[in-house]
């Protein structure tokens, strides 16, 4: 979208590997909750956090050298990371517990189980006028959401669902480890069955839960690509906080996944840890051993040159502007290594703290029918 589509549009160009590259833009939203700007770096982060080593990830220079070689040993190192994660069913098995009607689109649940651990509910909405296979969108929900939240809950920002359906995708969302259906009942806190239990439970298998729910969201991307209706070329991702996490982890690990959008969690550890913010992050996010490697540029390097869209406020302190401002440039410019400048975006609302706004579920839909959706003859 260009400045005429909403008033105080400001772009910034960055320089990068010797040409002009658009990285960053900043919009000022017609309305948006605010949040208190974001103090000065380390000012007020322990001191023990001064002295922790940050690595250095050496960006790509030369292209075939990162896609004949270090692309490869990143994404391995990245997946060990995430801990062993058991072969995902094959067939998954899924069951269809009811469909309904609901006007434009067919509503369907559905449930699997993931072979590990937990039966899996999910939503699936599916548009009743279609010519051909048509391309799919996993929602993924934030902290506490759930399918949902995504897909039915028409009060929510977050439930972009409906729209999407309406626009010719077809939807689709699970309910995550520890959250709708999935979440503990109140016996079950009161023997300590909680997230952080669950974390610590898998932990001592090897495994993160982090990896866990990133390996359910795979199990649904195998099952997307069993359904008659879909295109399996052409399947994307987007959602907030937690999900926005979630969408921009699991396009770095699932080339599957075509395009990508990521609401409120566009995040480098540095950053966060250097503003005392890493609380605002659940035990879920936690992943062993990457920062003895690399801060998060290398995980989403791995996603170019696919398209991947960042939509942040400058005052969230879950994801810092310092933090957005280094991946900007970091990440323009291994897009522009591979020639595809015009396929990472990251636009920064102003005055926006945690909030998924109006104009963001606009530049959400229209990423998405730039990327997915086939050229009209």
């Amino acid at each position: 979208m260009t400045s005429s589509h909403f008033p105080g549009l400001v772009l910034v160009l960055c320089s990068l590997a010797g040409s002009s590259v658009l990285a960053q833009e900043r919009v000022e939203p017609k309305q948006s909750r605010g949040g208190k700007p974001l103090g000065e770096m380390w000012k007020d982060a322990p001191e023990e956090y001064r002295k922790f080593p940050f690595p250095e990830w050496p960006l790509p220079t030369d292209l075939k050298r990162w896609q004949d070689k270090d692309r490869t040993a990143t994404h391995a190192i990245v997946l060990r990371c995430l801990g062993d994660m058991p072969a995902r069913p094959r067939p998954l098995g899924v069951k269809i517990i009811a469909k309904e009607d609901r006007g434009d689109f067919t509503e369907e649940r559905f449930e699997f189980h993931n072979g590990i651990d937990s039966v899996v509910p999910g939503i699936l909405l599916i548009p009743k006028k279609r010519v051909g296979k048509l391309p799919a969108v996993i929602g993924l929900h934030g902290h506490g959401g759930s399918a949902a939240t995504i897909c039915t809950e028409v009060n929510n920002p977050q439930c972009v669902g409906p729209m999407l359906a309406r626009k010719g995708f077809v939807v689709a969302a699970i309910d995550s480890y520890f959250c709708g259906a999935r979440a503990p009942k109140s016996k079950e806190l009161a023997r300590g069955l909680d997230e952080s239990t669950l974390f610590k439970l898998h932990l001592l298998h090897g495994r993160s839960l982090w990896g866990l729910m990133i390996r359910d969201q795979q199990c649904l991307l195998d099952y997307l690509q069993t359904r008659p209706e879909i295109d399996s070329e052409r399947i994307g991702i987007s959602g907030m906080s937690m999900g926005g996490t979630g969408t921009w982890w699991l396009a770095a690990v699932d080339n599957r996944v075509q395009a990508a959008v990521c609401v409120a969690g566009f995040t480098r550890y540095r950053e966060l840890f250097a503003h005392g913010n890493f609380r605002l992050h659940g035990i879920y996010y936690w992943v062993p051993g990457v920062l003895a490697h690399f801060d998060t540029e290398a995980i989403y390097s791995l996603i170019a040159p696919r398209p991947f869209l960042a939509l942040s406020g400058d005052r969230d302190g879950g994801l810092p502007l310092s933090g957005i401002e280094v991946l900007e440039k970091k990440l323009g410019s291994v897009y522009n290594l591979h020639g595809k400048k015009d396929g990472f975006r990251s636009i920064v609302y102003a005055n926006t703290a945690h909030e998924y706004l109006p104009e963001m579920q606009a530049e959400m839909t229209a990423w998405f029918e730039k990327h997915l959706v086939p050229l009209r003859r």
